[in-house]
């Protein structure tokens, strides 16, 4: 365990709280340091509430004093990505187009589920505009950068929370994926992300990208992940295409290993072409699977035909949220949303509805395939984190997002649940990640072979987050 109260996970810091050995109150003065020490190299957060979150811990604090805490993270610090409504705290979503000064009057369901756990809410971190694309920058907050490297972007769109994870500046963070926006930028920084299956967590309002959308944990371990599940998959009415209540403990999925599952093993779905020093860290992952006992079989997933259903389901709907806007507003926005709302205006309906029937034909044939095997395994991006100021590696063109990404949003579409796996940094000193994807429902399954590749393969931190302060 670390002696760095900071960097102390959700899990083990219930158990200090519990032993009396640390206080919320202690633990909170630690993550706002680091805060106001990382936050204006990097621009992880776009609010930080320290006033509101020492006022949480101290009231934390005395829960754990009378030894009535108020639920499974009492006293955890805890962020909120900058489009999930948060009362008290301006939801912005990246962008000037919406206004801060407005009632903020509602907790989004996993946040009022946090709240109602008793974790400190810190404040919100960094996005694209509405999230549009797989890195995070904005014509609000401006740039976030990657901690391996300021000069590198730590993806999107949850860069902001995590680069908060893997920094230290808080615990547990709720980000979101619509295309790979969890996995996408915990690949690029080395932490742990995972989107359950659609529905699992609840969320309101609904996304505009409709069942695409997922809220979701990101974090430093995969105990916090589960933890965190547990917390923000209780259910709450206002999302009518929430699951039936789970009411699990997915931390009790984490024990029992993988010894005898069938895991397809995907070097290089559909495909797509994936960087040399990212396909070797991630064979070399494929073979810890092999190593504790799984069967690991070639086998490739029918997710080929996935980029066009996707980019005609993003850009048709980034049409629709640009055209919701008033146009006097709309020079204040990203060009590269503009640039990609006006591709989904042109999109005939009839291409509309084959992308619907496409996307019910890959669902169909991943659910099938995943008959087959336990859980697919993936590299989870093709390349490294590239340079910032840029929504994809130079020569792609700034709508090319889709196109770097091959292996996130197939899963989005298909609704199964897939978490990113930090493998370390490669030659070049920057993260890779493996994906691993599950059935429909199986996100205690995803969690459990996590937990066995995290147990004997844990995963560094930037250099950044470990070191002493001068």
């Amino acid at each position: 365990m670390t002696t760095d109260l900071a960097l102390a996970s959700a899990t083990e810091l219930v158990g200090l709280y519990r032993q009396k050995k640390a206080s919320p109150v202690e633990v909170t003065e630690a993550v706002l340091a680091r805060i106001e020490a990382h936050n204006p190299t990097y621009n992880a957060f776009c609010l930080v509430d320290a006033e509101a979150a020492r006022a949480a811990a101290r009231e934390s604090e005395a829960r754990w004093a009378a030894s009535a805490a108020n639920g499974l993270v009492d006293g955890v610090p805890a962020t909120v990505k900058d489009l999930i409504l948060t009362r008290g705290w301006p939801t912005r979503r990246g962008s000037k187009t919406v206004p801060a000064d407005q009632p903020w009057e509602d907790d989004a369901p996993a946040v009022a589920r946090l709240r109602e756990h008793g974790a400190v809410l810190l404040g919100k971190t960094a996005t694209p505009e509405y999230g549009w694309k797989g890195v995070t920058d904005s014509p609000l907050t401006g740039i976030t950068r990657n901690p391996w490297n300021p000069e590198r972007t730590p993806g999107g769109s949850s860069g902001g929370a995590a680069v908060a994870a893997v920094m230290g500046m808080g615990a547990l963070h709720l980000g979101t994926d619509g295309g790979g926006s969890i996995r996408i930028p915990s690949a690029f920084t080395g932490n742990y992300g995972i989107k359950a299956t659609f529905g699992r967590v609840p969320a309101w309002p609904a996304s505009p990208h409709g069942s695409l959308a997922n809220v979701g944990p990101m974090t430093r371990t995969v105990a916090d992940a589960a933890l965190m599940l547990t917390v923000i998959s209780e259910p709450d009415p206002r999302d009518w295409l929430a699951l039936p209540p789970a009411r699990a403990d997915y931390r009790e999925a984490l024990v029992g290993g993988i010894d005898g599952l069938k895991i397809a093993f995907a070097p290089a779905p559909g495909g797509a072409k994936v960087a040399p020093e990212v396909a070797e860290l991630v064979a070399e992952g494929a073979r810890v699977f092999e190593e504790l006992g799984a069967k690991v079989e070639p086998a490739d997933p029918p997710i080929a035909e996935a980029a066009e259903i996707f980019r005609t389901h993003w850009f048709a709907v980034a049409a629709q949220l640009v055209k919701g806007i008033d146009e006097s507003d709309r020079k204040l926005m990203d060009p590269g949303l503009l640039a990609i709302a006006e591709q989904g205006a042109k999109i005939p309906l009839d291409d509309f509805v084959a992308a619907l029937a496409g996307r019910r034909a890959l669902g169909f044939a991943m659910h099938r395939f995943l008959q087959e095997y336990d859980l697919l395994l993936t590299p989870m991006l093709p390349l490294p984190a590239f340079e910032v100021g840029h929504a994809a590696p130079p020569g792609m063109g700034e709508s090319g997002w889709v196109d770097w990404t091959p292996f996130s949003y197939p899963f989005n579409l298909t609704r199964q649940p897939a978490a990113s796996l930090p493998l370390g940094p490669t030659a070049s000193g920057l993260p890779a990640a493996l994906q691993l994807v599950g059935p429909l429902h199986a996100e205690a399954l995803v969690l459990r072979a996590s937990r066995a590749f995290e147990q004997v393969r844990p995963w560094p931190l930037p250099p950044a987050a470990t070191a002493k302060a001068s």
